[in-house]
């Protein structure tokens, strides 16, 4: 059971004062791996049995762990900075229930949820897709070589807060764009909520009936994120673009695309632009060639997608 599950089950469960607790934890750890626990009290402002008690209750819940070293010190854990962003979306009405898990992976969790905006479907509520960033599944050594923005001493709550703001802004200006992404609806914390996300990963696609088509609409797209919103994707394969029939059938001829993961994105002017855009497009010609026999010439897709040539034939 992941840890989004876990928040789920106990989030009714706490209080106004519960959530208190875990804000004060949560600004601590800013400065301490442990908070301790007469910090907590001061900036609770509740008497310390009281704070024992608010403590205990967190920590019989699984969302705080402690530390009885030196001094007695408490930290979140991802399941407490879960139910604090869970709080904070339905608080703001960003959403109110949560649905099933539609992907697990290293870095990241993401479930269906449903919102109480009735304006997309007539009055059964909208189906979202709620992304919790997870970099604390990895090393952080990894984590810092492959996230240039983050900071050595970042502690990996933050981490995964950093990511998800990242991602978050990096939809914003691709969708606005018309690039085929998630429609960006909140971010909160190391969560962030946008539009459902439906179909298979590319790299789960067998037989494609037109692949030299959906090769295109991928180009398509890291040309308008490129010349029109100023970004690369960064980490672009077959495993982050997904395919949605627009029909009953298997059929392609009416494929969508929708290309996910955005949280290493850099901008066009960035030092490694143009060797993350090169790879980028490296990795799906590739996937292409291997999988459904399309070859394409690099440099032509290259031109292609930086604006030198109006289109590309193949």
């Amino acid at each position: 059971m992941s840890s989004a599950d876990l928040a789920v089950q106990v989030f009714r469960r706490l209080v106004s004062e519960d959530f208190r607790m875990l804000n004060v934890i949560e600004v601590g750890m800013n400065r301490r791996e442990f908070v301790p626990r007469e910090q907590i009290q001061k900036f609770a402002k509740v008497p310390m049995d009281r704070v024992d008690f608010i403590l205990n209750k967190l920590s019989k819940l699984g969302l705080i762990y402690y530390n009885r070293g030196a001094y007695v010190g408490y930290a979140l854990n991802y399941v407490g900075y879960d139910c604090l962003a869970i709080n904070a979306f339905v608080k703001a009405g960003v959403f109110s229930s949560f649905g099933q898990t539609i992907g697990v992976g290293k870095e990241a969790d993401v479930y269906t949820a449903l919102a109480p905006s009735v304006e997309d479907n007539g009055g059964g509520g909208l189906t979202v897709a709620v992304k919790f960033h997870r970099l604390g599944r990895i090393s952080f050594r990894q984590t810092r070589r492959k996230r240039g923005y983050l900071k050595e001493n970042a502690a990996w709550l933050f981490q995964s807060h950093l990511a998800a703001e990242k991602e978050f802004l990096a939809l914003q200006l691709v969708y606005k764009q018309g690039v085929s992404v998630p429609k960006p609806l909140g971010h909160n914390r190391h969560a962030l909520v946008m539009g459902i996300i439906e179909g298979g990963e590319l790299s789960k696609w067998r037989k494609l009936s037109y692949p030299n088509c959906v090769l295109k609409e991928i180009l398509y797209n890291i040309q308008t994120a490129y010349l029109k919103a100023h970004i690369i994707h960064g980490d672009l394969s077959e495993y982050n673009i997904i395919l949605k029939p627009n029909s009953n059938d298997t059929d392609d001829g009416g494929v969508q695309v929708l290309i996910i993961d955005w949280p290493q994105y850099v901008s066009s002017d960035h030092p490694n632009a143009s060797e993350l855009l090169q790879r980028d497009i490296q990795n799906v010609l590739t996937f292409f060639n291997r999988r459904f026999n399309v070859k394409v010439d690099f440099q032509l897709a290259y031109d292609y997608v930086v604006g030198k040539i109006e289109n590309v034939v193949f």
